[in-house]
């Protein structure tokens, strides 16, 4: 709950000094609804508070969450858009510069920042987050290069309303988010081991007790040494696959183990949920 609290407070911040200057709009249903806020000011003279708007975008995706991913990770992730919502009402605008560059670029590290720290706290920011991760738990597929496309509207509407330059410098700032998320969040990602050993038994122990995936063992023969050696294959989440590293040489201090990013598997994987 820690993190979704911090999550939450660097959410707002970010939206009160760097989004608000640069009229910029975040991916998701931040972005919305600073956009509909925008709209109603501007062509409706209404002032509309930025949680009367969000909290009800946020409903169906909560509600889908809920029934696929469990309780505790909706809660939490509700907290954060909650505490988003009227933090970002009630923490006056400080902009720290107003040059659209600096804001993009700065202001969508920090919006990533705040998103991985999320996922490490296994939690969300609520909105489209819900679905990237659904999506990127369940089926392991990485979709966050999908969530920036999917901006693109938001982005359209926006330029043709309010002009294009902070439409466009939205993308760098959606962009520089979506890369740092995917820098600083892993889980999904895949990595297929071989490992070669003189102690299967052990080493396949170590990638059981530890990861919880199984393994297809090989015999073979050491072209130089002729040696009898097993070659152990396993496909493991890229943060099991540094650690099982450790674990293996401590079994297996000769073992040769060979590692290649994987990008699409079919078939029955085990997905470590903390849901």
């Amino acid at each position: 709950m820690s993190c979704a609290i911090i999550a939450a407070v660097i959410f707002a911040v970010n939206i009160k000094t760097f989004v608000r200057a640069g009229g910029l709009y975040p991916s998701g249903f931040n972005g919305v609804t600073l956009l509909v806020q925008q709209i109603g000011t501007q062509f409706f003279g209404i002032a509309i508070p930025f949680s009367l708007i969000n909290l009800p975008l946020n409903a169906i995706p909560a509600f889908i969450s809920f029934k696929y991913l469990g309780p505790k990770f909706t809660v939490s992730s509700c907290c954060v858009v909650v505490l988003t919502s009227l933090l970002t009402d009630f923490i006056p605008s400080q902009p720290i510069t107003y040059d659209p560059l600096l804001i993009s670029i700065f202001g969508g590290l920090i919006n990533g920042l705040a998103a991985s720290l999320c996922l490490i706290g296994n939690t969300s920011g609520g909105g489209t987050d819900f679905i990237a991760i659904l999506v990127s738990e369940k089926r392991g597929r990485d979709i966050w290069n999908y969530i920036l496309a999917g901006n693109a509207v938001l982005l359209t509407v926006a330029g043709l309303l309010f002009g294009w330059d902070a439409a466009l410098y939205s993308i760098i700032f959606q962009f520089t988010c979506t890369q740092t998320i995917q820098i600083l969040h892993q889980r999904y990602k895949k990595h297929t081991l071989f490992i070669v050993t003189r102690h299967p038994a052990k080493v396949y122990e170590e990638i059981k007790n530890f990861t919880h995936h199984s393994a297809t063992q090989f015999t073979g023969k050491g072209c130089y040494s002729q040696d009898e050696l097993t070659l152990l294959y396993s496909v493991v989440s890229r943060e099991e696959a540094k650690l099982l590293i450790k674990k293996v040489k401590e079994v297996d201090p000769s073992a040769f183990i060979n590692i290649i990013k994987t990008d699409y598997i079919n078939g029955r994987f085990y997905h470590r949920t903390d849901y």
